[in-house]
């Protein structure tokens, strides 16, 4: 039997407990700290997950032998690191890459000189920082535009410019680098060209040499319909992809997921968990927008109740060999699933907190997962910006947009929004 801890309190995380919790080998979960959906599943602690010290005298005491962080600003600061070192008992695994791994993730510019090395296919850049900063200016100011800035660090999902022309970019180039607009994280700016197709999302768990690939995705950021507004953590997704097949999906294969772990093999990192690959299909050609070096949200949640077979099995794979990876019972389903994430009025700027979530009916058609959440008193109420994920599996992407609307129908809370028009490009 096994003791596992997951790491956060979104709706991710409520995912990935639901279906662990399915696991006939889970014998404790825990889910730190947790929302009020997650207690569903596991026993939620309140713990500092910022303090390393404190999580490894916690999974000591509860004997636990998988830890799954959920957000990449764990896995960027170390948690792998600090959770298994040699002072640690050995039958402890993050579920997660190390330091030197997530940097695929926590800095941009290592990401882009990966893949250029690697040749994996993705938009042409250029790196800068405050002693190039007169040289970035000429270059923004001859690029073709649109063009992209990227702060080179983690910015929350903010940190990215599509600027529609010259003056704007330069005045985001100085706010990032000069103004320090993302603090440290915008030390750096890649600039790169602007790749106009169709977002993807395609994710595998890995143990640096054999890998197991997940259902594909895609996430809908903007606020408004028809992808207008401002950018969010994710107003939903959808999955599978319809052109995630076929040609296009050998090219995901053969020209991103495996020459990236093969880079990641000649350059000697050692790489343990999941990979998320942004990609856009420019013209049914695959292009890497980004690596991320954990699952996404709202992204999970369509993943989740997708993988048929016992995730625990996936999670014991992480220090076994091929053979073992190739006899694994995991699959998965021919199913569509769709999410929908309901919102706090106001998101993805100021919004009120503490409003009373009524559910009139829980029909059996979805899943209700808990993220900006929490319980008092045995009520249920917002404390966040996404508060919950409507996720529903059918036989058609339509049929499952249907029970996902017709759930959220049931659903109420002052202020509350969601987006109308998810997976709209593919009715």
């Amino acid at each position: 039997m096994v003791n596992i801890l997951i790491l956060g309190s979104g709706g991710r995380e409520s995912a990935l407990a639901w279906k662990i919790k399915q696991s006939a080998q889970c014998d404790k979960l825990f889910i730190a700290p947790g929302n009020a959906g997650t207690k569903n599943y596991g026993e939620n602690v309140d713990l500092d997950i910022k303090d390393f010290e404190a999580l490894a005298a916690f999974c000591k005491k509860e004997n636990i032998h998988f830890v799954l962080p959920g957000s990449e600003e764990l896995l960027v600061a170390g948690v792998a690191d600090a959770l298994q070192s040699e002072n640690f008992p050995q039958n402890l695994q993050v579920l997660g890459p190390n330091k030197q791994a997530a940097a695929l993730e926590g800095s941009k510019d290592f990401a882009k000189e990966f893949m250029q090395k690697y040749q994996i296919p993705t938009a042409s850049y250029k790196t800068f920082n405050k002693e190039s900063y007169e040289e970035g200016i000429e270059y923004i100011k001859k690029h073709s535009l649109p063009v992209v800035l990227k702060a080179d660090g983690l910015a929350a999902g903010k940190g990215v410019i599509i600027a529609e022309t010259h003056e704007d970019a330069l005045r985001g180039f100085e706010s990032m680098i000069q103004d320090a607009q993302f603090g440290e994280a915008s030390a750096k700016v890649v600039v790169e060209s602007f790749l106009k197709g169709i977002e993807v999302s395609s994710f595998i768990f890995t143990n640096g040499k054999s890998f197991f690939r997940l259902a594909n995705a895609k996430d809908y950021k903007r606020i408004g319909e028809g992808e207008t507004g401002l950018n969010t953590g994710g107003m939903g997704a959808v999955s599978p992809v319809p052109f995630m097949k076929g040609e296009f999906d050998e090219k995901v294969l053969n020209k991103v997921i495996l020459p990236t772990l093969d880079g990641l093999k000649k350059e000697g990192i050692e790489y343990k968990g999941f990979i998320f690959f942004g990609l856009i299909n420019v013209d049914g050609e695959p292009y890497v927008i980004e690596y991320n070096c954990r699952l996404g949200d709202p992204e999970t949640e369509v993943l989740m109740p997708l993988l048929e077979g016992d995730i625990i099995e996936m999670f014991q794979l992480i220090n076994k060999e091929d053979e073992a990876w190739k006899k694994a019972e995991l699959s998965i389903s021919s199913k569509a699933a769709v999410t929908i994430m309901s919102v706090s009025g106001g998101y993805p700027e100021e919004y009120e907190k503490n409003k009373e979530i009524h559910i009139a009916e829980t029909k059996e058609e979805s899943i209700i997962f808990y993220a900006g959440a929490k319980e008092k008193d045995g009520k249920v109420f917002t404390s966040g910006g996404r508060v919950l994920a409507v996720t529903s599996l059918a036989d058609t992407l339509e049929k499952a947009l249907a029970n996902s609307y017709a759930q959220l129908d049931k659903i109420a809370f002052e202020g509350q929004y969601y987006r109308k028009d998810i997976g709209f490009e593919f009715k």
